[in-house]
């Protein structure tokens, strides 16, 4: 089980995968926004996507979980 979590303060921009969707190592997961930059978040594992913790328009704190990968 791998737990994919926020590097810092951002705006949650867009949610590219869902609960149940199978993910490759350095897939995109979610998009952050953050001081008008986008930052991507990847996947580390192979796995199913089996919690997503955010939504669009969510305010994440840096050591937030993002999702749950197993």
């Amino acid at each position: 089980m791998a737990e994919v979590r926020a590097e810092m303060v951002a705006n949650v921009w867009k949610v590219l995968v869902a609960e149940g969707d199978t993910v490759e190592d350095g897939d995109t997961l979610v998009i952050l926004e953050s001081m008008k930059m986008e930052i991507p978040v990847i996947a580390e594992d192979d796995g199913v996507v089996v919690q997503l913790k955010v939504a669009e328009g969510d305010v994440i704190q840096e050591g937030d979980l993002i999702a749950v990968i197993e």
